[in-house]
């Protein structure tokens, strides 16, 4: 279910270089927060936790996945380029399972990394903050990367509708609103980091049980129904 030269391909494709540019600024400027929060404030657990679940997991894990997401499999679509690849005998199922994994691998590597980093900068890990933001870092990218490669097999529009809803929905709505909390990846991955650091650090709507449910749901449906799409535009290029 994984072909190298789509894979080389769709690397080339969420790597260009504006987006390149994009997913390097993100996790610097994290970084560069962090250093910052510690030199003002030194190691504070809470403090830790506080940026890194409202900037890293609110803000910059979403934005991340909404560049590699949209990135793997949009352009083509756009520039009608994809009749090349669906005219080559590769399955269709083949195709977006490695624009997701690549896609999965770029979010992980830009987001759930400088996280870590980011946490043994603000405290040294105390109370697992660093290690809970990294765990639930990595999870939260399976969820956006399928939401969001999903959205570029839907929509020309898919980068604007992705920011708005990493911006609005999770940022704002997922972190304020109580009602929209349940539906927030954000908060199903501060599930598990609520699991994983010191008791009290973080705060979930969502229970552990609820939140593995919904994202494997939501990461496995988004898969089929990107796949579904896919064969449906190769139904359409051939008539």
């Amino acid at each position: 279910m994984y072909n190298p030269t789509v894979a080389r391909l769709t690397y080339r494709a969420v790597l260009g270089r504006r987006r390149a540019a994009i997913l390097f600024v993100l996790p610097a400027l994290l970084l560069l927060l962090a250093a910052a929060v510690r030199g003002f404030h030194g190691a504070d657990d809470q403090v830790a936790a506080d940026l890194l679940g409202g900037f890293a997991l609110a803000t910059m894990v979403p934005l991340i996945g909404v560049i590699a997401g949209t990135g793997a499999i949009g352009p083509e679509i756009d520039d009608g380029s994809i009749v090349y690849l669906l005219s080559k005998p590769v399955k269709r199922s083949e195709i977006i399972a490695t624009k997701f994994t690549v896609a999965l691998a770029v979010t992980m590597a830009f987001s759930a990394l400088p996280t870590l980093l980011a946490g043994f900068i603000l405290n040294g890990n105390g109370q697992q903050v660093a290690v809970a933001c990294a765990v639930a870092a990595l999870v939260a990218s399976f969820a956006y990367s399928a939401l969001f490669l999903l959205l570029g097999t839907v929509s020309r529009h898919a980068v604007v509708i992705g920011l708005v809803y990493a911006l609005v929905w999770e940022s704002l709505f997922g972190s304020l609103v109580p009602g929209a909390r349940t539906l927030s990846v954000q908060q199903w991955s501060l599930a598990l980091a609520e699991r994983i650091a010191g008791e009290g650090l973080f705060g979930s709507d969502v229970g552990m049980a609820a939140a593995v449910s919904l994202l494997v749901g939501v990461t496995v449906a988004a898969i089929w129904y990107a796949g579904s799409r896919l064969r449906s535009l190769t139904l359409a290029g051939e008539e």
